[in-house]
């Protein structure tokens, strides 16, 4: 049986919802789905696993079937045919990690190992097991150990493995060792935050669709009320209750205010007991909506000394004031303070200043004040904060399109291996006439056809001069008949910020990806990946290896998101978008 046959079967028997489970576990319901389809499978020992084995239990108890325990769940799920057993999933891991650390050239590995590229592809993406893992273990340590020649390729493995130099001088010790740390376990921790963390936030920011969500928060009839705040010059609060009554009597003073200042907001106060009160996350988010609407401009300057599940939950929540292009994300590095709690929220007419002792937020003093000669001096407090932050993400909309383009022009000059993880295929593999036959048949207008045109040449001319000297990977999918009727694939368009969709006909797209195919074979530096799953419908992520990310969303508004935070980055870096078989 497989593991989405036995999620089916648990259903059934507890005859409850998708909608219980994902409230009860944590999982967003894209991700559910595919555990349910089959398309995706839950990672052993994470926290989506986790979170699933201990929703189903407390379904089971509550419907009175007492033998349904988590071990006993978890144990059936574990006996699935296509669920990978612990010491492989390490192994997987592992090899990814290798690959990525040595920046190891892929297909002349495979053909050295004499396997194919597409199958090395699906063990990396932990839907193929390999028929014999100690043997495919010992090739990958062998190629490995035969490589590596120059002192700083033989340091560069020691530190990777954890052992020293001189423990590794000759091929054959390189051997022994790097075959035992390919079946170590110490990649548990990256598992669980490439699965409990990045990928919830990367499923929530490709479901997310601003313009439903302006119609649901009816953004567009929202007015901003004119009538003066009563609110004393300055207010003194206490507590947690009175700390949330702040938060929504600055966000009401700097609404009501003439002023167009900027916004500058940081916090590192925990968030639990706020998010207990039903009624405050709503109040905090139509204020939040309401300084929008104003057309203030927000510099939030986000508290990431924290765990990366946290850190991920308090990013998702931001998703939909990011899309606006109207927050600048910032952050503190090597920021280690566990005695004090503080937060500084400054507009252009008010100031919110509270402190705390760790562990005792509810003793806390909170401090509110229009008083002119006071916003002015935490308006400098704040500035200077900004001074010492770093940006989180840079965010490009439509109206950053030119500096997009000189961004992705000056890394052309920069070293290093690229990959990608695409949604549809690049434009810059498709011909010239291609090209041109689709935007004909949709009727796209001369003007944006020729924008469309000249983007998809900048994008030629870039690519090809990184392939002159470095790797370029891009993952992209195949689509079956049915998916085109149900999901149709569409031009990768985010960088020309097009306001439509342009469709690929069947037939299209299976030119297109022949002509990537053939650039894969004219440009030995373009490897290609392809695969029948589809991890996200309308994201194009993009990755400069030790450098920077780029989560790119197409559909109308465009938007692009550039990380270069090392933890973020990192975790998106060693994101593996699940593949399944036919």
């Amino acid at each position: 049986m497989k593991f989405c046959e036995q999620l089916g079967k648990y259903i059934e028997q507890l005859s409850c919802t998708a909608k219980e489970l994902c409230e009860l576990s944590g999982i967003s319901p894209s991700t559910f789905s595919r555990y349910r389809s089959g398309e995706r499978i839950p990672e052993i020992d994470t926290v989506a696993f986790d979170g699933l084995c201990n929703a189903l239990e407390a379904v089971a108890r509550e419907k009175g079937y007492g033998d349904m325990t988590r071990e006993n769940i978890k144990r059936a799920f574990l006996d699935c045919e296509d669920i990978i057993p612990a010491d492989r999933e390490s192994m997987r891991q592992n090899f990814n990690t290798l690959i990525s650390a040595l920046d190891i050239n892929i297909k002349r590995m495979c053909k050295e190992i004499n396997y194919d590229v597409s199958t090395v592809f699906r063990i990396r993406n932990g839907t193929r097991k390999p028929a014999d893992p100690e043997r495919f273990v010992a090739a990958i340590a062998g190629f490995t150990a035969r490589e590596l020649r120059t002192p700083t390729e033989i340091s560069a493995v020691a530190q990777l493995v954890g052992c020293n130099e001189s423990d590794i001088e000759d091929v054959s010790q390189r051997y022994e060792v790097i075959c035992k740390w390919l079946f170590s376990d110490h990649a548990r921790q990256s598992r669980e935050i490439k699965s409990g963390g990045i990928e919830e936030f990367l499923d929530k920011l490709d479901e997310f669709d601003l313009n439903e969500y302006i119609k649901v928060i009816k953004f567009e009839e929202l007015k901003v009320p004119s009538v003066p705040f009563q609110l004393p010059s300055s207010k003194t609060y206490f507590g947690i209750k009175e700390m949330m009554e702040s938060e929504l009597d600055f966000l009401k003073a700097t609404v009501l205010s003439k002023s167009t200042a900027p916004v500058t907001m940081y916090s590192d106060m925990p968030l639990k007991e706020m998010a207990k009160d039903p009624d405050f996350p709503k109040k905090w988010m139509f204020g939040m909506a309401m300084m929008l609407k104003k057309g203030l401009h927000l510099n939030q300057i986000h508290n990431l000394d924290r765990s990366f599940d946290e850190m991920m939950l308090g990013l998702e929540s931001w998703i939909p004031m990011y899309m606006t292009g109207q927050i600048s994300p910032y952050y503190f590095k090597n920021i280690q303070n566990n005695v004090f709690l503080h937060f500084l929220k400054v507009s252009g007419t008010a100031a919110l200043s509270g402190e705390a002792i760790a562990g005792y937020q509810a003793d806390g003093r909170y401090y509110l004040t229009k008083v002119k000669k006071e916003v002015e001096y935490y308006r400098k407090r704040a500035e200077e904060m900004l001074r010492n932050a770093y940006p989180l993400m840079d965010i490009y909309r439509s109206e950053r399109e030119n500096d997009l383009n000189a961004f992705l022009s000056d890394d052309t000059r920069r070293s290093g291996k690229r990959r990608s993880i695409l949604s549809t295929l690049p434009l810059y593999t498709m011909s010239e006439k291609l090209l041109n036959r689709i935007l004909s048949r949709h009727g796209t207008d001369a003007e944006q056809a020729e924008k469309i045109k000249k983007n998809v040449a900048a994008q030629k001319k870039r690519i090809m001069t990184i392939l002159e000297t470095e790797i370029i990977e891009d993952s992209v999918p195949i689509f079956t008949p049915e998916e085109f009727v149900s999901h149709p694939p569409v031009l990768e368009l985010a960088g020309v910020f097009c306001e439509r969709d342009i469709l690929y006909s069947k037939a299209e797209y299976e030119e297109h990806l022949k002509e990537t195919e053939a650039f894969a074979e004219r440009n030995p530096n373009y490897v290609l990946n392809e695969g029948i799953s589809h991890a996200f419908r309308n994201l194009q992520i993009l990755i400069h290896e030790g450098q920077w990310a780029m989560v790119s969303k197409g559909n109308s508004p465009a938007i692009h998101f550039v990380i270069r935070h090392t933890k973020l980055r990192s975790a998106i870096e060693n994101f593996i978008p699940p593949v399944t078989e036919e």
